[in-house]
């Protein structure tokens, strides 16, 4: 009599693939021939555990022995422990670095891989930054040949198999119940050998193309703000996705506004009378110019804030502030009658 599957992997019958994965896992490395040389009993657990593992882990054969049990598995066909070699080359991605080394199963080098991504630096205006753009790049990269459609081979030709590897990109070595996997030296990895290129792309499938892309900035973008546009990178090997494009983002300077996150900053002049008697002043802001008033007695560096005049949250409502600082101006040169007037008003304060 079979000992029932669940208790062998000892987990409960609504267990989870990731559970039934990780208990075999926990009995294939405790209880493996080349762990335990000569032990009988351990390799019969093993073949226990593997047999177990390889019905619970296929969802067809799972409800078969939940229904039926070991003989429906038999009437539909399954004739228990299937051999080291077809564990291996089922399951190896359980094994694989367990002993140092990748099983027979290790991804071949032609497995689907996905594209390189790509960078691109962006200059923007200090107004873009601040209300959102939508400027168009061009990028180069590569794409698959279109003269030999990606094959690398010269059109009317066609890349071979490699003889060596089979079309798998690696080669093995038997290491006991193992087998040890490296890199095809003939064909280095591809599985294939072009023995004419195609003379657009040299042989490797790929060209570089300029690209078109238009980009949408959102308002309050920072320098060093970075926009991923998934999918735009180079074209993936063996049918993987595209990698994706990294747009970093530089605000150019402005000649009168200065950013501190989402508050810009800004310095207005003022005249000496008007900062002692008050007055108003007009005040450049992102979207126009706007009236402020001076209060009597500003001394020179006071900072005016004007709510909401700043930067859009990037993410988030509203908008920063506008800071607008004052700088007093001295009058740098004074008709007869203007230093008259400002004697007679210093000596009047007993100033002079």
């Amino acid at each position: 009599m079979k000992n029932d599957y669940y208790t062998t992997l000892g987990v409960d019958k609504d267990a989870s693939v990731d559970e039934l994965k990780a208990s075999y896992r926990k009995m294939a490395l405790q209880y493996h021939p080349d762990r335990n040389p000569g032990n009988k009993e351990a390799e019969d657990k093993f073949k226990e555990a593997a047999e177990a593992y390889e019905v619970l882990s296929d969802p067809r054969k799972r409800e078969i022995y939940n229904r039926y049990g070991h003989e429906g598995l038999r009437g539909n066909g399954f004739q228990g422990f299937s051999g080291f070699e077809d564990i291996f080359s089922s399951f190896g991605d359980i094994f694989e670095g367990v002993f140092g080394f990748e099983t027979g199963r290790s991804r071949s080098r032609t497995a689907a891989r996905q594209g390189a991504d790509l960078r691109y630096d962006l200059k923007i205006s200090f107004m873009d930054a601040a209300f959102g753009a939508s400027p168009g790049i061009e990028i180069e990269r590569l794409e698959g040949c279109k003269e030999c459609e990606g094959s690398g081979a010269a059109p009317g030709t066609q890349p071979s198999v490699c003889p060596t590897c089979r079309g798998s990109g690696q080669v093995t070595k038997s290491s006991g119940f193992f087998s040890v996997s490296s890199t095809c030296p003939q064909c280095r990895g591809a599985g294939q050998i072009i023995e004419f290129p195609c003379k657009t792309c040299r042989g490797t499938g790929k060209t570089k193309l300029r690209k078109s892309i238009q980009l949408k900035i959102p308002p309050g973008v920072e320098t060093g703000s970075r926009l991923r546009l998934r999918g735009e990178g180079e074209e993936g090997a063996f049918g993987g996705p595209r990698g994706d494009l990294y747009v970093f983002i530089y605000i150019e300077p402005h000649e009168f506004f200065e950013r501190d996150g989402t508050d810009i900053v800004c310095r207005i002049p003022i005249p000496m009378t008007m900062a002692v008697l008050g007055g108003t002043v007009d005040v450049p802001t992102l979207e126009g110019v706007e009236r402020m008033k001076i209060p009597k007695n500003t001394p020179h560096g006071k900072v005016f804030k004007l709510r909401g005049k700043g930067v859009p949250h990037l993410r988030g409502f509203g908008r920063g502030d506008q800071l607008v600082q004052a700088v007093i101006e001295i009058p740098t040169s004074l008709s007869k009658k203007e230093e008259k007037l400002l004697r007679e008003f210093a000596e009047l304060r007993g100033e002079l």
